[in-house]
């Protein structure tokens, strides 16, 4: 029998930030932001805007599966991150992230597939025409945001390599290296961070790993330079930095469902109906907005993607 002991870095309760202050400090930053320029608030902010970060990505396509929302300030989404690779705070990752050289790059491609192997990223781009997807993405601390992601369907990559009949799952990892992600010098997490993804939910079109976003490269605070993307489930899914990408039969344990299972779930598809257990997820907050909008199931992509989940109780299997 295997009895799981939870090691004693796990994160408390305690130790993390109640919703009404989360919610509070952010409308202060996004009010401050919004009346005073950037490089004069938060200049090692305004720091992180390098030329790879401003270098435009052409050309590019646009998509069918875009939304018509308007679209999250470039700032914004570029400023106010979870990545905890370079910090636990909200503004980390942009500070700690400046020095962070994402090239070269290389992905390794395992387990249940005709022809693994380990490519540098511009292999893996060259095949794939780049297409601008202006996804929501709702983080489950009761945060959202419109972006327009740059990439390609991450179904397009794994047929590459063909996955045998006995893949089941998909497993991703995040880069481990303490030297480059100062956060990963702290047992905040189980390093590497890894995610994970039914197969059928890997081969959905709407699924994709982004290289860009704004027409930009991948920002470094971002998780450049190559991120998983997926519209209807929580931030978290979304790994970032990957250097891995595993096929397995059996599913993969995964960061947040390892460290808090009643709290994190591994499918973690938007659902305003399952509260997490210290806040409501019925409601939720736009970055740059002050006022709240009424969660969607799916995250709005409920036509697309919930017949992959016929029959199932998603109150249970979260």
């Amino acid at each position: 029998m295997l009895i799981r002991i939870a090691p004693p870095h796990r994160i408390r309760s305690s130790e993390i930030t109640p919703e009404s202050i989360f919610l509070r400090r952010r409308e202060l930053l996004m009010g401050a932001l919004a009346g005073v320029a950037s490089s004069l608030l938060l200049p090692d902010i305004a720091r992180a805007s390098t030329e790879r970060e401003l270098a435009p990505l052409t050309p590019l396509k646009s998509s069918p599966y875009s939304t018509s929302e308007e679209q999250t300030s470039y700032l914004n989404a570029t400023r106010y991150n979870n990545f905890y690779e370079f910090g636990t705070d909200k503004e980390d990752p942009v500070r700690n992230a400046v020095d962070f050289k994402p090239r070269p790059w290389s992905v390794t491609l395992s387990g249940e597939l005709a022809k693994p192997g380990s490519v540098p990223l511009e292999t893996l781009l060259e095949p794939h025409p780049l297409e601008e997807r202006i996804y929501r993405l709702r983080c489950v601390e009761t945060w959202s945001m419109v972006v327009p992601w740059v990439g390609f369907p991450l179904a397009d990559l794994l047929r590459r390599f063909e996955p045998t009949s006995a893949a089941k799952y998909v497993e991703l990892r995040t880069l481990n290296d303490p030297e480059r992600m100062p956060g990963q010098r702290r047992a905040i997490l189980e390093w590497p961070y890894r995610e994970g993804l039914r197969m059928d939910e890997a081969m959905h079109p709407l699924t994709i790993l982004a290289v860009g976003m704004y027409g930009r490269e991948l920002p470094n605070q971002n998780g450049a330079p190559l991120r998983l993307v997926v519209p209807w489930k929580y931030g978290f899914k979304s790994i970032k930095s990957i250097t891995e990408i595993r096929l397995r039969s059996d599913r993969p344990e995964t960061t947040w469902s390892d460290m808090a299972p009643s709290e994190y779930g591994f499918y973690a598809n938007v659902n305003p109906q399952v509260d997490h257990p210290r806040w409501s997820q019925k409601r939720e907050r736009r970055l740059g907005d002050f006022g709240r909008r009424e969660t969607l199931p799916f995250n709005g992509y409920a036509d697309q993607v919930a017949s992959l989940y016929a029959g199932m109780d998603l109150a249970k299997e979260f």
